[in-house]
């Protein structure tokens, strides 16, 4: 809220520190801070410029400023626990934890500016337990941890007024001036807006750099706050369309030198930015004129709270963070209902389902189980069948002492063991829970999901035989076939993101995954579609690596060799320490706790199914393993030959002959439509259908590839296209025959037409019924007449069915610059066959219901052009 208001606050900032834990103190921390700020070996501030603030009971700090480095008293000022103690009001106010005193070094501009606090040095040596008095127990070892603020000091050593006047902050300031055409002044409000533009733009350029897009959850919501907050500057600047990505390359220029990899993502970046913009820019004036609404309807009521139900309907359907409302309140004067939002909020997600049914929830039967077993430990690492000890029996809603079968009154209420160790893996990580067995001295417990709750391990399922009773010692096993099928396709997520990033960079990082049997859902961050050829080739790779039989290894490592080791760490996860390290051969280092192969050729398999995007910025990929890739493999083989069995012969193979066959059916069915004829003799396609064998046999991917296109042209999943194929030829038949029939009933040609003509006042006039023919052919039959006899006239008369007539006339140019009007001639005409009817003056169409009386209504037609030829 107060980035770009005040000199020095940013979203994105640099900070120098130092930490100790249990090794130096006090005075090491205070001695070092005062010779790093004065020492001319480092950033020689003149001495008389700093002053210092200690807790105000802290006088073992006070003495080290005073007696050891020589400040006089007067610049030693005592603060209470609100301003000198982290957290912020500790003491009495909490939370528990360890906590501290601290001392803040200020520095003094000359000229008399406002003092600045450049660097805190927090002293964490008390575990606060309890409300006061006597809450604060000392640790058993003292730590330090300081923090200078790299900009504030920076802007002190060059003598700016605020932070984003230093060297690489002012050049984005001007850059955004530049962009958004207005002159930047210190103390105007575009001065303010430029500075918050900056600020943020920076921040967003680093977060993005780290795969972090703007979305809706955590920390894609700080960045999508922050763009639309500077869109919003922008927009009161008076930008319409996206302006933002335009100041990266000023972010990389600035930065560039501590950060050189912001040249490698720079495009991507922009990118994402200017594609955030243009969504909210399309939402922001409709959005915007509802604010404004809503502040009119305040002042109306002499009100100054913006509702929060008008916050979250905002952002429901605007996508209009509460925040950024808020701040346009604050700029109004007004205040905004917190409460009233996240109120209403909570109503919008459960009526949309959002808020998933908690089972057994914080007061469940789990909770006592919990408290009494606190940990299951996990054996499936190195063994898939176990011996282990009841620790806890859920039967619906109630802890128990017995399970049976049916021993609850509901058949669908779901039972649950708790074992003090297990085999079995509990979901997480994107990788779904085991099932398998629990066996004991009296029954057996089928297990359907594995799922943890803290550091508990529950086993749901249902008895399947017999009893089992709490502290039973029992065996439990795992599905050994499932639990393999998922460490195929979980080992398979690690080959194919690292052939992700292969083939598209670095930036292709994991944004989420399920892994399941021979079965596998991987989210990726990536801008566009992985085009086709792309993906072929990430399906390549991932193949080669399968079959290069690399070994798969797991090991325990403190975090920092894991990472000097080169172990892929994700944006926003928490690892903790040590860590389990996966490593494929030379090619993949993750940090994983899931289940994984000896060797990468036992995935067997790889099959990618499908490519979709699922947000902005990110995609996801399907995929098979094992037994399921082998199967979906045979089903493809089957369509092929399937195809090769319906398709007439091709030269260039069958893949062409479907398409061929497309082509024609389209043909033909326009030219049935527009009345003209087609026979079998016209065909490309020979009647022989395909050999068998193709090249599918030796390069099944190459061949599913053009199936897949074929079926992308077709608008059929794969594995349909067999029966489209049957389909088009079923309909290439019947449209043949139609033709056919057509061709027969079509007894008269243009050239025969003409000859029956009469000339009348120069005109050649012809009206004719015709005995029968294709009613869709007729057309075509008038333009022939038209573009062989001018001036022409031409009226036709069709009984199509026992009680149905076609009337068509047609007029040349020359006739119609005359005045004639064919549309007017159908409708002196069709009232006489009990229907109705018109056209342009060129042609003109009617139907009716009167076939007896068509020979004299073509009688008349024939008067009506005389008279209007006579005239």
């Amino acid at each position: 809220d107060n980035v770009g208001r005040t000199p020095y606050h940013h979203t994105f900032f640099e900070m120098l520190g130092n930490f100790s834990f249990g090794d130096y103190f006090k005075r090491e921390a205070i001695e070092w801070a005062w010779e790093f700020l004065t020492s001319k070996k480092w950033l020689a501030i003149d001495p008389t410029r700093l002053t210092v603030t200690v807790f105000l009971d802290d006088d073992e700090a006070s003495d080290i400023w005073h007696k050891h480095i020589g400040l006089s008293l007067d610049r030693i000022h005592r603060m209470d626990e609100n301003d000198n103690f982290w957290p912020a009001g500790a003491p009495s106010q909490g939370p528990d934890g360890v906590c501290g005193p601290c001392s803040e070094i200020f520095y003094h501009p000359p000229g008399g500016g406002k003092e600045v606090e450049i660097w805190n040095l927090v002293f964490t040596q008390f575990n606060r337990m309890g409300n006061p008095p006597n809450n604060l127990h000392p640790l058993p070892s003292n730590n330090i941890d300081t923090g200078m603020g790299l900009e504030r000091t920076a802007a002190q050593l060059q003598g700016v007024e605020t932070n984003f006047h230093i060297d690489i902050l002012k050049p984005i300031v001007n850059a955004a001036a530049d962009v958004c055409g207005v002159h930047y002044e210190l103390n105007s409000d575009n001065g303010r807006r430029l500075r918050r533009i900056t600020d943020h733009v920076r921040a967003c350029t680093f977060a993005i750099h780290e795969n972090v897009y703007p979305g809706a959850a955590k920390e894609e919501y700080v960045v999508r706050r922050l763009l639309r907050r500077a869109v919003l500057d922008g927009q009161q600047m008076g930008m319409t369309g996206p302006f933002l990505y335009q100041l990266v390359p000023a972010v990389v220029a600035a930065m560039k030198h501590p950060y050189p990899d912001l040249t490698q993502t720079a495009v991507r970046v922009a990118q994402v930015i200017q594609r955030e913009e243009q969504s909210f820019f399309e939402r922001l004036e409709a959005g915007l004129a509802r604010i404004e609404k809503t502040f009119e309807q305040l002042r109306s009521r002499n009100a100054n709270t913006i509702p929060g139900q008008e916050a979250a309907e905002m952002y429901q359907t605007y996508g209009f963070p509460p925040e950024l409302f808020e701040a346009i309140a604050r700029e109004r004067g007004c205040d905004f209902d917190w409460p009233g939002y996240r109120t209403s909020m909570e109503k919008h997600s459960e009526m949309s389902g959002k808020i998933a049914d908690t089972v057994m929830g914080d007061s469940g039967p789990i909770d006592p189980i919990k408290r009494r077993v606190k940990h299951t430990a996990f054996l499936g690492y190195n063994t898939l069948s176990s011996p282990a000890k009841i620790q806890g029996l859920v039967d619906g809603d109630s802890e128990v002492e017995q399970l049976t079968v049916g021993s609850s009154e509901n058949a669908n209420t779901v039972q649950v063991i708790v074992l003090d160790q297990s085999p079995f893996y509990a979901e997480s990580g994107g990788q779904v829970g085991d099932t398998g067995t629990i066996t004991g001295p009296k029954g057996t417990f089928q297990v359907t999901n594995t799922q943890k709750n803290g550091d508990v391990m529950l086993h749901w399922g249902a008895m399947q035989v017999g009893q089992i009773n709490g502290g039973d010692q029992v065996t439990a096993a795992v599905n050994v076939q499932r639990r393999q099928a998922i460490r195929r396709a979980h080992s398979a997520t690690h080959i194919l993101h690292h052939a992700l990033q292969h083939h598209l960079g670095s930036h292709a990082q994991q944004r989420g995954s399920k892994v399941a049997d021979d079965w596998l859902r991987f989210d990726f961050s990536n801008l566009e579609p992985v085009s086709p050829e792309k993906l072929h080739d990430i399906e390549k790779l991932s193949n080669t690596q399968v079959q290069s039989a690399a070994s798969i290894k797991a090991e325990i490592l403190p975090l920092t060799e894991a990472r000097a080791r080169g172990a892929m760490m994700l944006f926003g996860e928490k690892y903790p320490d040590p860590v389990r390290m996966i490593s494929m051969g030379e090619f993949s280092k993750e940090l994983c706790g899931g289940t994984h192969l000896d060797n990468t050729a036992e995935v067997q398999a790889f099959e990618i199914i499908s490519e979709e995007g699922v947000s902005s910025g990110t995609r996801r990929i399907e995929a098979l393993t094992g037994a399921k890739a082998l199967e979906n493999q045979q089903r493809v083989r089957a369509e092929i030959a399937k195809i090769q069995g319906l398709v007439p012969a091709h030269p260039h193979g069958f893949i062409e002959g479907v398409k061929e066959l497309a082509r024609e059916v389209k043909e033909i069915r326009k030219a049935i439509s527009s009345g003209k004829s087609w026979t079998a003799a016209e065909t490309h396609l020979k009647s022989k259908p395909s050999p068998s064998a193709t090249s599918a046999d030796n390069d099944y991917f190459t061949v599913r590839n053009q199936l897949r296109d074929l079926a992308r042209a077709l608008n059929v999943p794969i594995l349909d296209v067999a029966n489209r194929v049957q389909l088009l030829l079923q309909e290439r038949e019947t449209m043949l025959r139609e033709s056919s029939q057509q061709q027969q009933q079509q007894l008269i040609s243009a050239d025969e037409l003409i000859a029956l003509a009469e000339t009348i006042s120069g005109i050649q006039v012809i009206v004719q019924q015709l005995p029968h023919g294709n009613p869709a052919a007729i057309r075509s039959l008038i333009d022939e007449v038209r573009s062989k006899c001018k001036p022409v006239a031409i009226f036709l008369g069709l009984a199509t069915d026992v009680d149905k007539v076609q009337l068509v006339a047609g007029l040349s140019a020359e006739l119609i610059q005359k005045g004639l009007n064919a549309g007017q001639w159908i409708k002196e005409i069709a009232p006489l066959v009990g229907g109705g009817g018109g056209g342009k003056p060129d042609f003109a169409q009617a139907g009716g219901k009167q076939p007896e009386k068509l020979k004299a209504a073509v009688l008349a037609a024939r008067e009506y052009i005389v008279s209007q030829l006579q005239r």
